[in-house]
C-alpha cells in the first residue's frame, strides 16, 4: 500500500489491528477477572478453613501450581501446602498432575481461559 502512496488506506488498517486486539485484550482481561472472583467466592464457601486471598491469587500467577509455590510464598508451609493443594483438587478447582517426581497442581479453568480464543468458562459445581 505505501509504494502507492497510500499512507491513510495503511494507516487506517493498521489503527483498525490495534482497536481490535487492545478490545479482545480487555475482554480476555475481564474474563479472568470473574473467573478470580468466582473462584474467591466457591472456595470461601467449599473450603473455609484453608481459604486465604494469597492462596487463590497464587493460582491465578500462571495455570499450575507446586507445592514450593505455596511454601515460597509464605502462605503455608510444605505439609499444610500440600493439604491446602489438595483440598482444591477435592472440590475440582484443581487437577492434580504427577510430572516425574513432580506433583503439578493444574487450573484447567484458567488454563482455557489461557489458551483459546473464547471468554467462557463453566462455573464451578
Amino acid at each position: 500500500m505505501t509504494r502507492e502512496q497510500a499512507w491513510e488506506e495503511w494507516l487506517t488498517y493498521l489503527l483498525r489491528g490495534v482497536a481490535e486486539t487492545a478490545a479482545w485484550t480487555t475482554a480476555k482481561i475481564a474474563a479472568i477477572r470473574e473467573l478470580a472472583a468466582h473462584t474467591i467466592e466457591f472456595v470461601r464457601a467449599g473450603v473455609p478453613k484453608i481459604y486465604s486471598h494469597e492462596l487463590v491469587n497464587l493460582i491465578f500467577e500462571k495455570p499450575y501450581c507446586r507445592i514450593a509455590d505455596v511454601t515460597h510464598a509464605g502462605i503455608a508451609a510444605r505439609q499444610a501446602a500440600s493439604r491446602y493443594l489438595k483440598e482444591l483438587v477435592r472440590i475440582r478447582v484443581l487437577e492434580e498432575k504427577s510430572i516425574g517426581k513432580e506433583k503439578l497442581f493444574l487450573h484447567p479453568k484458567f488454563l482455557n481461559l489461557l489458551t483459546r480464543e473464547g471468554n467462557t468458562f463453566t462455573l464451578y459445581a
